[in-house]
């Protein structure tokens, strides 16, 4: 099993990642042993995770979701699903 999760940061950016073992993951974050990204804008907060069925499936997930706006993450952290096909259109 693995995971990929959402953190808020201290400067209200989120940082999307994966891992096998959640709970020791935000801990090395929280305490500026996470990513470059993470220790630089601490305090973080975990808004959102899902599970995989491994660390593959979890790495592509975590891919998908650095492509998505803001707004379309905060939709997916606040389980608004229905409104994800509108957030994916593009408007040029």
């Amino acid at each position: 099993m693995a995971f990929v999760y959402i953190l808020k940061c201290s400067d209200n950016s989120y940082y999307v990642g994966s891992t096998t073992d959640l709970t020791l993951r935000i801990e090395e974050h929280k305490h500026g042993e996470g990513a470059n990204y993470t220790k630089t804008r601490l305090p973080i907060e975990l808004v959102y995770y899902e599970e995989c069925q491994s660390i593959e499936t979890a790495f592509e997930r975590e891919r998908q979701l650095h492509g998505w706006s803001r707004k379309k993450k905060e939709a997916l952290i606040k389980n608004m699903h229905d409104k994800l096909p509108e957030l994916s259109k593009r408007y040029t």
